[in-house]
């Protein structure tokens, strides 16, 4: 186990699991070279007030996707459910449900790299608990491992991985924001109860990666917090920036609100999102404490498996008297260790685990009631829990410079964590 690079860990990502040097690379120097499915039971659709579509798209963000056909047929975004959000510089396929459309009514939509297939119609509405998990087809390109055979060092890495049970189940930079991580400060802002500077963060904090337009645009409002002339300034791909900014000129001072011009997967995103920062910091605190993924100890919550998959809502707590049952269970895939997604209904882990966990929130200065936000109670988070540990199995090809993977994971976790484990400090995401 090694530490981290500083972007890594100023997302809470502190260590790589695997000793072995990285190879660095490029990922995604087109949306080709990222290939998602999501993989789900073969359901029978025999009719109802959803209509079922597979969308394969190309260099589309979920959320962007979804205003668009909202806008070209017509109707409201809380129509459409999906289980997953994907990656926007991807080649992707999910599903998504829209109530009470007419399938007539697809001929309406005109956008690029879009193919939609009608799958059926039902009376259930897409969502995360359908998802069995999704499957991944990645190049990484233009790797260099310092003179070392890439096909040795790439198999080293996943001998490691291998030996360790799969890699640390991080949130993966996508999480936070690619190009501009500020998520979870966002949500770290409306859970210390800082609503307008929650809002000014998500508006005008600057990033490098931005257009220099946007930057500017960015820290003028972050200066002035004119938000009458920012509206002039800001480009108009800024949409959903733009759309708060006319909400707060419209209902001044109603910055709290302000998030409700987003759609409700959007703005969930925030305080998401810095739960998730807190559970990549506690991961890598038990890893610093020498604490096993794939073997529970005293004091620690596991939850049990359904279905082949982890299943948070039947958690159990691990003492003295059913450690060695529990244990035996993990070995045989039909028990995790899980970690809190803290929110105002947590109850915190016992023991070493514990003592982890409520060190982490007296240095945040937060404590789990502080997700419930009166100021906008639909911004609060009751809380989860996640698997510590994400068992893997790639299937890798290397020619020449160029590694392919063909590997799946689970709902939610991220195919840059194993990704991170191979490219090491090199890995850059076009």
């Amino acid at each position: 186990m090694i530490p981290a690079p500083e972007h890594d860990r100023a997302l809470g990502m502190d260590f790589y699991i695997t000793d072995e040097n990285g190879c660095g690379g490029v990922l995604r120097s087109s949306p080709e070279d990222f290939k998602v499915i999501e993989l789900y039971e073969e359901l029978g659709y025999e009719g109802g007030k959803y209509l079922i579509l597979e969308l394969e798209k190309k260099d589309w963000d979920t959320h962007h996707l979804i205003r668009e056909l909202s806008r070209q047929l017509g109707i409201s975004q809380k129509r459409f459910n999906w289980a997953g959000t994907k990656d926007k510089r991807a080649v992707t396929s999910q599903r998504i449900s829209i109530t009470y459309l007419n399938e007539i009514e697809l001929k309406r939509i005109k956008l690029p790299d879009i193919r939609i297939r009608v799958l059926g119609r039902t009376n259930r509405a897409v969502g995360l608990g359908d998802l069995l998990g999704n499957r991944f087809y990645i190049k990484i390109r233009e790797i260099n491992c310092n003179g070392v055979d890439v096909e040795k060092n790439v198999s080293k890495i996943t001998d490691e991985i291998y030996r360790f049970g799969g890699v640390p189940n991080y949130f993966g930079v996508q999480r936070f924001g690619e190009i501009r991580p500020i998520t979870h400060k966002v949500g770290e802002s409306l859970v210390r109860g800082m609503i307008e500077e929650a809002v000014f963060v998500y508006l005008a904090q600057p990033f490098q990666g931005e257009l220099e337009q946007t930057q500017e645009a960015r820290r003028e409002l972050w200066e002035t917090r004119d938000v009458g002339e920012a509206i002039k300034i800001y480009p108009k791909y800024l949409r959903y920036e733009l759309a708060i900014l006319n909400y707060i000129i419209e209902h001044p001072g109603d910055y709290a609100k302000s998030f409700n011009v987003l759609s409700p997967n959007l703005r969930r995103l925030f305080v998401h999102a810095y739960q998730s920062y807190i559970f990549n910091q506690i991961l890598s605190r038990r890893l610093a404490a020498g604490m096993p993924l794939n073997q529970a100890i005293e004091g620690d919550v596991v939850c049990f498996s359904k279905g082949g998959l982890a299943n948070i809502t039947k958690l159990q707590q691990v003492t003295s008297t059913n450690l060695d049952a529990v244990n035996k269970l993990i070995n045989h895939h039909r028990a995790y260790v899980t970690l809190p997604l803290v929110g105002y209904e947590s109850c915190l882990a016992l023991g070493t685990q514990g003592e982890i966990e409520r060190d982490i929130l007296e240095e945040q200065a937060i404590s789990p009631a502080d997700f419930k936000i009166p100021a906008n109670v639909d911004l609060s988070s009751k809380g989860s829990r996640r698997v510590a540990l994400l068992r893997i199995s790639p299937n890798i090809h290397v020619i020449g410079n160029i590694a392919e993977f063909d590997f799946s994971l689970p709902p939610g976790s991220y195919a840059t964590v194993v990704l991170r484990e191979y490219m090491k400090s090199g890995m850059l995401i076009t």
